[in-house]
C-alpha cells in the first residue's frame, strides 16, 4: 500500500456496503467472514475483513458487538479528477441512490464542476473535475 486507505467499520452491513461500492466503482472485491478467520467474536457470516481493489479502493468489516461504526463529521472522500467527467457523473448518480445529495454535481462559479453526496451507508463523497477533464 502506497497511501492511506479508508477502512470502515459497518454496523453488520459490510457485505452489502462493500458490494454496493464494487457495483458503483468496479474493481475486485474480496470478503472474508468471521468463520473464514476462525473468529468467534460475532456471527460467523459477518465480514471480518473486506477489500475493494481498483480505481477506488477501500476496505472494511462488520464492527464487533458494542464497537463503533461509521460516522463522519468534517470528512469527505474526494474523487476530484479521478476519472472522466462521464464516469464521475455516473458514480455520483449511483452513490446518490438511497442516499442524500448535499450539493448537485454541476458547474460552479469558479469554473470546475463538483458536488457532494452522502451515500446510503453514510460515506460523504466529493466528486468533481476541471473543465476539459481527463477522458
Amino acid at each position: 500500500m502506497t497511501a492511506p486507505q479508508i477502512y470502515v467499520s459497518f454496523p453488520g452491513t459490510a457485505r452489502e456496503a462493500l458490494t454496493f461500492y464494487r457495483d458503483v466503482f468496479g474493481g475486485e472485491l474480496s470478503l472474508f467472514t468471521k468463520e473464514d478467520f476462525g473468529s468467534s467474536d460475532g456471527p460467523p457470516d459477518h465480514i471480518a475483513h473486506g477489500v475493494l481493489s481498483g480505481t477506488v479502493a477501500l476496505a472494511g468489516s462488520d464492527a464487533p458487538a458494542g464497537g463503533k461504526t461509521v460516522r463522519f463529521e468534517g470528512l469527505m472522500l474526494s474523487l476530484l479528477g479521478t476519472a472522466s467527467p462521464e464516469t464521475l457523473h455516473e458514480w455520483f448518480d449511483k452513490l446518490a441512490g438511497g442516499g442524500q445529495v448535499v450539493d448537485p454535481l454541476a458547474p460552479k462559479p469558479w469554473g470546475a464542476s463538483d458536488g457532494q453526496v452522502i451515500d446510503r451507508h453514510g460515506l460523504h463523497w466529493l466528486i468533481g473535475y476541471e473543465p476539459g477533464g481527463a477522458d
